[in-house]
């Protein structure tokens, strides 16, 4: 995971932002699924 992606997660945790955390947890599964399928 980018260290971008790691501290924006770690702060969305911290200030409790349901919503930025559910944001980054797509955009982290989307990434990942474009990596595995080569693109």
């Amino acid at each position: 995971m980018p260290t971008w992606m790691r501290k924006q997660i770690q702060k969305a945790y911290y200030e409790k932002n349901r919503y930025q955390i559910k944001l980054l947890n797509e955009c982290w599964f989307y990434y990942k699924r474009l990596k595995k399928e080569g693109f």
